[in-house]
């Protein structure tokens, strides 16, 4: 369950800090919850899957911790990232 090149390369543009930005936190907080809804949607279709599953637990749990990270150095980008992306903190 990867992402496609264009649907990541629009996800960097888009959440960059500065012209040569591929691994802020902000960028990988964006492509972590597009990685997330698609193994979600997955999941929903293939409810036996548990391989899959624990995947997506992985991801939960990576993303957690870049968000905690954001909040504790730069509360203001935080806010702005969740508000954008639309995650419920």
């Amino acid at each position: 369950m990867s992402l496609d090149k264009e649907v990541k390369s629009e996800l960097i543009n888009k959440y960059k800090i500065h012209e040569k930005d591929t691994g802020s936190a902000d960028v990988q907080i964006a492509v972590l919850t597009q990685r997330i809804n698609d193994l979600t949607e997955h999941l929903k279709s293939h409810k036996k899957d548990h391989h899959s599953r624990l995947g997506l637990l992985r991801l939960v749990r990576q993303r957690q911790k870049l968000l905690l990270y954001l909040n504790r150095t730069n509360s203001q980008r935080y806010q702005k990232l969740i508000a954008d992306i639309g995650i419920r903190r």
